[in-house]
């Protein structure tokens, strides 16, 4: 029996950030990258009031983003 991998962590946030505002991932982790060397609160400030996004979403991709650096 084949086991089904759960995604988790910040990346779980991803298909329902996509949905609710109408851009892939890639759109704001590229918004993330041209803010520049940003503190995570920051970026997540940024998302929050340039963007519109739900502080639990701005901070998921802000999470991701900070770990892939």
């Amino acid at each position: 029996m084949a086991t089904e991998h759960k995604v988790q962590g910040p990346a779980s946030y991803f298909p329902s950030i996509e949905k609710k505002y109408g851009h892939p991932v890639k759109h704001w982790f590229s918004i993330l990258q041209a803010a520049g060397n940003l503190k995570h609160m920051e970026l997540v400030a940024l998302l929050k009031s340039q963007h519109g996004l739900g502080h639990g979403h701005a901070n998921a991709l802000v999470a991701f983003h900070m770990a892939r650096r």
